[in-house]
């Protein structure tokens, strides 16, 4: 095992131990069985249930080592999280009355099927003085239609009408 390797264990048994020692004294908690729907004491899921969270290429936590990275098993999509991952995230946020984040990680799951540099085009595009109304509408049809992502394309939408409102359109300044 490499020092790297030693280090991560190290951290990862401390995360542990705190958060043992967090939820002992405040709850005793069993995982949800059920495959649909889980709960607070489904946290944390990559240790409560590691066998739900996967790689976008399919790969287990248990594959995503430093040496499986250096050997070039693991590779940068497998570093990324997934939409299913990021959705049961928001069912554990939401069964501890966290709605607010819970819609952050339903945002967050979409957003992972837009490519970067699209993404970061539309999140430019979103700065005040930036786009027309038609261009921030254009976009949330777009974020709808195309990469499935309704949430997202609300945003975009409501942000058309507030700048609008408050003269933040291209062209307004």
């Amino acid at each position: 095992m490499s020092e790297v390797d030693s280090l991560v264990n190290k951290i990862m048994s401390q995360l542990k131990d705190e958060n043992s020692s967090a939820s002992s004294s405040t709850s005793t908690s069993t995982p949800t069985n059920s495959d649909s729907e889980l709960g607070r004491n489904d946290y944390p899921l990559f240790e409560k249930h590691p066998d739900k969270v996967k790689s976008p290429t399919g790969k287990s936590l248990h594959d995503i080592t430093l040496d499986n990275v250096v050997d070039g098993t693991v590779g940068p999509k497998d570093l990324r999280i997934t939409p299913d991952t990021l959705r049961m995230q928001g069912q554990i946020a939401a069964s501890a009355g966290r709605v607010a984040i819970q819609k952050n990680f339903q945002r967050a799951a979409e957003l992972t099927q837009i490519p970067d540099d699209r993404l970061l085009q539309l999140y430019n595009a979103l700065r005040p003085y930036r786009s027309s109304k038609q261009e921030l509408l254009d976009m949330s049809s777009e974020l709808r239609d195309k990469y499935n992502a309704p949430v997202c394309a609300n945003w975009f939408a409501e942000a058309a009408e507030n700048y609008e409102k408050n003269k933040k359109l291209k062209g307004d300044n």
